[in-house]
């Protein structure tokens, strides 16, 4: 047994050596042998005097070499199994949370021996992977890694393999064929002085030529394959070593800790060192040092800190089961590892040129594959092969996430079968199979569906629409679904019939589309969703550009055309080629040549659809050009009642991403500029006195650089895009749907009454659900139920004295998910209101505060988000990061209040500062409770988030 080196020591003791010692020394006194009394007594005593004093586990070094037996190799001998079972007893009756880690240095189906049936070693080291992932990485070929983790014999559910690259001896090569041992000391070794014994002395840095995509590479394949990775010391900054010192000294070096004396390892003279630091000029202790990479974000450190920190968020590295993927790239590697509900999809690139590979994934069909590390989304996995590729020694871990609500969570083999006789859209009559059995299912199974808590009673046909194209008919259906309790909604549902063939393509390329199997007159066919049809979403599209007029039942399909779609009427789309985009939420999305984004609102209401109304006002009546512009509209209307809206159709505005995205890049990047100053992290700056009195001129400019001028850029402009959003919101003084209405002490006081009564019902929930609430947020949320008159005297400032502004039309909805990013500049989008309100509630004009200070709130989340939920920020880091996050929001947050009021100085619409304010402040902790309650319902890991934000609202004076 030999101790593992304690960090800043260059000494080990191994108290069996010693016993081992003694053996040999009186190998020929009987009665004092290896297994005689006294010699196990005392090693036990010298087990227990480290394993008292706390040391967490033990290294049993070349274990299988224990006994000796003459006549034998000494290998692998029953004796050694039985002492190890004596000696795991031991350790398990005196100690809990210990470890025997077994260096056996064997072929796996020899070292698996050392778990014994779980009662001997918890762990061993896995050496014949080490070489391997070395080969594969030389001969860019998957084959070494794989060929080896076949032969791996599976191990006690309680036993752990210990994966590592690099360690304190040699790379070994014992574990290799003679002709595989050749190879890597012709590949790795130029100098024969770095060859000793059957290895090579080298660290991991200069093994693979210090070359930064090798590097990551290579750990992100520690860190994903079964076991528990082992890094050595210096690996994770790239030390170097020194392979003259002769034996294995090289790869013992001091670690390089800063540039001082003797690479801040000590501070004695340095000829009084026991190993002297690296002065290699490529790998010299005065550049290459953990102080240095800590300043710098982009080093190996910081990489391999956010490599672990993702790791640890998914038990399936450490516990999964793994299957390799068959792909036809032999210089890719692919494998999943799974663990309950957790699929991760580890994908190499072993080769130094960009690589196309086609993985076989339909066993995974219906996931989405997401990067664990910036959680984007990428295309869905579907029966065909899945095409990837990777740039030279590329990686990925992808999570393969279900949509929880698609048809692809359910087998299509369950899908109701139907019969008719004729035409298929008699299907439409039947209120017992299609009406009564497919479309509430399939309701169910819909991720636009919100009525999935509830139970459905009844569903009926309200009228059928039909869409023609190149001869086929599908149809409009508008459904009404009534619940055992409650009020019914109306849904929109295109359906299609499809005969054999095309239905399996649409089984297999689209599962969530299918409704139901049908035969009509015995050939078997498939019900399926029309808008995953081409033909169809092209019939839409011709439909609105030639202002269309379609008859139904009770009433009419109106499709009608804006001053943004230009194309001559007779083009129709007959050039326009589609795609359904997978990111739906309540409504369906279409995107139509990369030129015309198109909503299919899938619950319909009577009414003017707020999003139509604003989209179309800002495009025609103002000259406000921060909205994708209204291309056009399908409309459902009947005699003596309000439109019913069923899609829009705008210009498509090609972007990189939403503005959430942009500030989460800004504030993940902010904070590891704090981490990479260690000295001054505990040093936060004091924060402003108000959010009211900030502005770029205002900042100290070391805090400008420290928050960063591009997100206090972006912040500004956003505020000065929504300012000039308000003023067209507010110009037309005609329209009665948009002219400015004055504030009266009467709304002031029906507004307090509205944040009072949601203040009210959201802390009467709160305080049911304090119970089920973990131990995280419990205390915070209950200390917030007990402040409720707090809360309400705060909300009652806004009827303490006259506000003079106007009401205007607003976003109602005004966050930074709303907001795209165009690579310069803001577009807004979805002016439909908060969904979980009525039609008539999202078209109210009330104060442009509200929107302000649901951007503000948003700002919130964009900060403590990566502290509080899955991320690159380690969590051990956040409680240091937390006065960093109220810098960032404090400043960011000032900066977009500065540009708006700024750009709308003077408006009508906007009220004094002593008015502002307050508003400000009012809106802020009415959206902030609003949260609370969402959160509470929807993501209750986010809960965190709004209590902060409540928090600090009460906190201001």
């Amino acid at each position: 047994i030999i101790f593992q080196d304690f960090e800043g020591s260059n000494w080990t003791w191994d108290p069996v050596a010693e016993a081992y010692y003694w053996h040999r020394f009186y190998r020929h006194q009987p009665d004092l042998n290896f297994d005689s009394p006294r010699v196990h007594e005392e090693l036990l005593r010298v087990l227990d005097f480290w394993l008292s004093m706390g040391v967490d586990g033990l290294r049993l070094d070349a274990i299988p070499y224990l006994y000796e037996r003459e006549g034998t190799n000494c290998e692998n001998l029953p004796e050694t199994h039985a002492f190890l079972k004596k000696l795991r007893a031991h350790v398990d009756e005196h100690y809990s949370n210990r470890v025997l880690l077994a260096e056996a240095n064997q072929w796996p189906e020899d070292a698996v021996a050392y778990f014994g049936d779980g009662d001997e070693c918890h762990t061993a080291f896995h050496f014949p992977v080490m070489p391997r992932l070395f080969m594969a990485l030389r001969m860019e070929d998957r084959f070494p890694i794989i060929d080896i983790l076949e032969q791996t014999p599976s191990i006690p559910e309680t036993c752990q393999w210990l994966m590592f690259l690099r360690n304190h001896d040699e790379l070994t090569l014992e574990m290799v064929t003679d002709e595989e041992r050749d190879y890597m000391y012709r590949v790795y070794t130029q100098d024969p002085r770095a060859r000793i014994n059957l290895g090579i002395r080298r660290r991991l840095a200069p093994l693979l030529e210090n070359h930064m995509k090798k590097l990551e590479l290579m750990n992100t394949l520690l860190f994903s394959l079964p076991g528990s990775p082992v890094v050595y010391y210096g690996d994770e900054i790239g030390m170097g070593d020194n392979y003259y010192l002769g034996d294995r000294d090289g790869v013992r070096t001091p670690m390089q800790w800063s540039p001082d004396r003797n690479a801040g390892f000590s501070q004695v003279n340095p000829q009084k060192l026991f190993l002297p630091v690296i002065i290699d000029p490529e790998y010299q202790y005065e550049v290459l040092n953990v102080e240095n990479q800590e300043r710098n974000v982009s080093s190996l450190l910081w990489w391999t800190r956010t490599a672990i920190a993702v790791r640890k968020r998914y038990k399936a590295f450490g516990r999964g089961s793994m299957e390799f993927v068959s792909g036809d790239n032999a210089h890719v590697l692919a494998f999943v590892r799974e663990y309950e509900d957790e699929r991760i999809l580890v994908i190499a690139n072993l080769s130094k040129y960009t690589q196309m590979a086609q993985f076989n994934l339909a066993e995974y069909a219906g996931t989405t594959p997401v990067d664990v590390f910036s959680q984007n989304r990428l295309l869905e996995v579907r029966e065909s092969p899945y095409g990837v590729t990777l740039g030279p020694y590329a990686y990925h871990w992808l999570a393969l996430e279900k949509e929880k609500d698609s048809m692809s969570d359910s087998s299509t083999a369950d899908l109701l079968e139907l019969s008719v006789a004729g035409d298929w859209m008699s299907v439409l009559d039947s209120s017992r199979g299609f009406a009564g059995q497919a479309l509430p299912a399939y309701l169910r199974s819909s991720r636009w569906f919100g009525g999935k808590a509830r139970t459905i009673r009844r569903v009926e046909i309200v009228d059928s629409l039909p869409v023609t194209s190149d001869g086929s008919t599908a149809y409009l259906l508008i459904l009404e679904v009534k619940y055992s309790e409650g009020a019914a909604d109306t849904y929109l549902l295109p359906v299609a019939y499809a005969g054999q063939d095309k239905g399996t393509m649409l089984l297999e390329e689209f599962p969530r589309s299918a409704i139901a199997r049908l035969q009509v007159d015995g050939e078997q066919g498939l019900l399926y969703d029309a808008l995953y049809d081409e033909e169809f979403r092209q019939a839409l599209f011709a439909m609105i550009a030639g202002d269309t007029t379609v008859e139904g039942r009770s009433g009419q399909l109106v499709a009608y055309r804006g001053k943004a779609l230009d194309l001559p009427v007779s083009d129709g789309a007959a050039t326009k080629r589609s795609r359904v985009l997978t990111a739906e939420q309540s409504n369906s999305a279409v995107l139509y040549d990369e030129s015309h984004f198109f909503k299919l609102f899938r619950r319909l209401e009577e009414g003017i659809n707020p999003d139509l109304e604003v989209e179309k006002f800002l495009t025609e009546q103002t000259n406000f050009e921060g909205v994708p512009p209204f291309a056009g509209a399908l409309e459902f209307r009947r005699p003596q009642a309000e439109p019913i809206a069923m899609g829009l159709l705008q210009s498509f505005v090609p972007n990189s991403g939403d503005a959430w995205s942009l500030f989460q890049q800004f504030v993940t990047r902010y904070f590891e500029r704090i981490l990479s100053k260690p000295e001054e992290i505990e040093k936060a700056p004091r924060l402003p006195s108000s959010l009211f009195t900030i502005s770029m001129d205002t900042i100290p400019p070391q805090l400008l650089e420290t928050i960063g001028v591009p997100s206090l850029d972006m912040a500004a402009l956003l505020g000065q895009r929504t300012g000039e959003m308000h003023i067209a919101l507010a110009s037309s003084p005609v329209d009665p749907a948009f002219r400015p209405e004055p504030f009266s002490t009467l709304y002031q006081r029906s507004l307090y009454q509205s944040m009072r009564t949601q203040v009210r019902r959201t802390l009467q929930t709160l305080k049911q659900h304090i119970p089920k609430l973990s131990e995280q947020v419990s205390g915070d949320v209950e200390q917030i139920v007990n402040m409720e008159d707090e809360i309400l005297h705060r909300l009652n400032q806004v009827t303490q004295r006259k506000i003079a502004c106007d009401k205007i039309r607003i976003h109602g909805d005004y966050h930074l998910g709303q907001v795209l990013y165009t690579g310069k500049d803001f577009v807004i989008i979805d002016f439909e209101g908060e969904p979980a309100v009525s039609i008539g509630e999202r078209r109210l004009k009330r104060s442009s505060v509200r929107d302000v200070a649901g951007m503000v709130r948003s700002f919130h989340y964009a900060a403590y988000g990566p502290l509080r939920l899955p991320s690159p920020i380690r969590p051990e880091d956040a409680p240091a990061l937390e006065p960093w996050a109220d810098l960032w929001f404090s400043y960011v947050s000032g900066v977009f209040l500065n540009a708006y009021q700024t750009t709308v100085e003077g408006k009508p619409f906007v009220p004094d500062k002593e008015g502002f304010e307050i508003l400000t402040q009012v809106h802020l902790l009415q959206k902030a409770i609003y949260e609370l309650n969402y959160e509470l319902n929807n993501r209750p890991d986010w809960l965190a988030i709004p209590i902060k934000g409540i928090q600090q609202i009460l906190e201001k004076t």
